[in-house]
């Protein structure tokens, strides 16, 4: 105050950053760092069991853009504003349908699967309308989906699906695991009821593992021993990714043997 008036301060006005290069990158690319070995693992499974066609380019195109549509999809579906996410929509949708197409009519095989993704995605929809992404229902149904991709890479080399089982079975079985254990680690954290049924999950994925082969049994061994140990340790979410990408590697040097 001064003479009984109020002198104005000028406050400094702070430049307004304009988005850049990560901030619109983080606008299309999913938080998710997880979701990319389950879309990898099955799909180079597949590849490993069944063989390479052409049109296993496009489908790989169309399963990682399918992804990112699904994500955003329902991502809009849990805000109940489909305006937020109108551009990832659109760009996602534009690659999934033409690449999806041409897959679609050199392979109609690829169709037979068509009838299970659906009903997954419309049981991840029901859950991201709830807001309960993270019920282990909806995670079963998103690893159930991830694992069929091996059916579908097979589908495309003409593979009959009794030939694929093993590797399918194999890629369920892990990624399932990673259901349990990842919670151990992180929302379920020093909780011993779900530490016990992790470890008594995988002393079964064990048992299945050991029918296919010893290579398998030794993989799921080490799986079995990790699930128990590993998170009373303390470890952190980016050890514990670290580890599993080495276990993804594993698995898939276990498919090589069962060619």
């Amino acid at each position: 105050m001064t003479g009984g008036r109020t002198v104005p301060v000028e406050t400094p006005v702070r430049p307004v950053r304009q988005p850049g290069k990560g901030t619109r990158r983080r606008r299309f690319v999913p938080p998710q760092h997880g979701a990319w070995a389950m879309l990898a693992v099955p799909y180079l499974a597949g590849l490993i069991a069944a063989g390479y066609r052409w049109p296993d380019a496009p489908l790989l195109v169309a399963w990682v853009a399918g992804y990112l549509l699904s994500y955003y999809v329902f991502q809009a579906v849990k805000s109940r504003r489909v305006s937020r996410y109108r551009d990832q929509l659109v760009l996602y949708a534009a690659v999934v349908a033409p690449l999806a197409a041409v897959v679609v009519i050199v392979r109609p095989r690829v169709l037979l699967y068509a009838p299970a993704y659906a009903a997954l995605f419309a049981a991840n929809a029901w859950y991201a309308a709830r807001r309960r992404e993270r019920a282990f229902v909806n995670d079963v149904a998103s690893v159930l989906q991830s694992c069929l991709m091996v059916f579908v890479v097979g589908a495309v080399a003409g593979a009959r699906p009794a030939a694929l089982l093993g590797v399918f079975a194999l890629c369920l079985a892990y990624f399932l695991g990673t259901v349990y254990y990842v919670k151990t680690i992180i929302r379920e954290r020093g909780n011993p009821a779900y530490l016990r049924l992790s470890v008594g999950y995988h002393v079964l994925a064990f048992a299945v593992a050991a029918w296919f082969g010893p290579w398998s049994a030794a993989l799921f061994a080490w799986l079995l021993a990790r699930a128990a140990l590993l998170p009373r340790l303390g470890w952190t979410p980016k050890r514990t990714g670290v580890v599993e990408i080495v276990n993804c590697v594993l698995l898939l040097l276990v498919v090589v043997t069962l060619r």
